[in-house]
């Protein structure tokens, strides 16, 4: 499905939720207006349409199960916002949402724009639940407005070395050297600076860090200087269609290392991926947002997603369920009160999900208890490998001998 076909789908989708029969049934009671900001066009706009897809999909749920209780069934409003893949854009859509009278934001996709709108969004104590943005800048400069459900890229980082180097030792270390492909904003330059730090502490060489702009549509001269250094494994950190791009160059170009060890990587935890490169995608490992495997809840709303003609993509949960825990501290605020919610948020013990994490619990804006799991795909599936409560099948390292 195309970019165009994707997003007419989705707003489509927004426009028949605002005429749903929940309106009628909430009694008269005022909306509580959500912004939905993302990057639906530019380079990320693929992955900013699924975040909103799967910002809708919650928000339909809420109404659909009786709205905002303790605010006589109010319903949520999507305010639709696009941050065209730019920070600028981003902070620009939060002034606009300010103005349209939002009661919180979730958003948005990207660490360079999450940074940007949680900035601009704070002038206003206007409360920010940010759904994929991995930077932990984000939630380390002291904004009271800001509220991350998922894990950030430290906590991921020092996961993927500390099971690598356990898969590695495990398979008698045939492992020795790395090399790290990323791109160059804040998520793919931070994430690559903690690998580069962290993996010579666990016996690991980096033999060299390429970086590469946001987008890259070719990637031969990397690859090539990957085929010269022969790293024993590769890392990508990049959004979807740079990782997509840069794993065909490699197949193109017959480079095969040990093991493709992802970190965050766009792609590697993406049924789509899955289903358009099954060859290239097989036995790639990936740190990276993942839902609860056992977890009943998953597998009736992946196919209400796959109904709707999209991928069960890690941006369409993880918004989902952004969307979610704003829904229940909006619950216990009983307020659509700026404030009120966000003392609510840094209270929340929020449980009612599937994300691997158990119930919420902010620190300084951090929810403590999120965590990555390890994915593998294997048999054109995506299974968990680690860690062991949410194991479905034993990893596969090295894929070369």
């Amino acid at each position: 499905m195309s970019s165009r076909r994707t997003f007419l789908c989705q707003s489509a989708a927004a426009a028949a939720m605002l005429s749903s029969p929940w309106v009628v049934r909430a009694q008269g009671a005022a909306p509580v207006k959500v912004g939905v900001l993302h990057p639906v066009t530019g380079a990320l706009a693929y992955s900013g349409q699924q975040c909103r897809l799967g910002a809708l999909l919650a928000i339909d749920d809420v109404n659909r199960a009786g709205g905002i209780k303790s605010l006589d069934g109010a319903p949520l409003k999507a305010v639709l916002g696009d941050a065209q893949s730019r920070p600028e854009a981003g902070s620009a859509e939060v002034e606009k949402m300010n103005q349209e009278g939002v009661s919180a934001i979730v958003g948005a996709y990207a660490s360079a724009i999450c940074l940007a709108t949680t900035q601009t969004a704070a002038k206003y104590n206007l409360p920010h639940v940010v759904d994929v943005g991995v930077a932990d800048q984000i939630v380390e400069r002291g904004l009271k407005n800001t509220f991350r459900f998922g894990p950030g890229y430290r906590m991921c980082s020092e996961r993927a070395i500390t099971d690598l180097a356990a898969l590695n030792d495990a398979a008698g270390k045939p492992a020795k050297t790395v090399m790290i492909v990323h791109e160059d904003s804040l998520f793919g330059t931070g994430t690559a600076a903690l690998l580069s730090k962290s993996l010579p502490q666990h016996g690991f060489e980096v033999t060299e860090v390429l970086k590469h702009p946001n987008p890259t549509r070719d990637f031969n001269n990397i690859v090539l200087r990957m085929k010269s250094v022969d790293p024993d494994i590769v890392i990508p950190a990049n959004y979807y269609n740079e990782y997509a791009l840069l794993l065909r160059a490699m197949r193109q170009q017959k480079v095969q290392p040990k093991a493709i060890y992802s970190v965050l990587g766009g792609a590697a935890s993406s049924y789509k991926f899955v289903k358009e490169f099954p060859d290239i995608a097989n036995g790639i490992i990936d740190c990276n947002h993942w839902f609860n495997p056992k977890n009943a809840h998953v597998a009736p709303l992946k196919a209400r997603v796959e109904e709707k003609g999209a991928y069960f993509s890690y941006e369409v949960f993880m918004t989902y369920t952004s969307v979610l825990l704003l829904a229940d501290a909006l619950e216990r605020a009983k307020s659509t009160d700026r404030a009120a919610i966000i003392e609510a948020l840094a209270a929340s013990t929020f449980h009612d999900h599937f994300m691997p994490y158990g119930p919420t619990h902010f620190v300084d804006g951090q929810n403590a208890g999120a965590q990555p799991l390890m994915t593998q795909v294997l048999d054109n599936d995506i299974k968990v490998i680690f860690p062991a409560d949410y194991r479905q099948t034993d990893a596969v390292f090295p894929l070369k001998a």
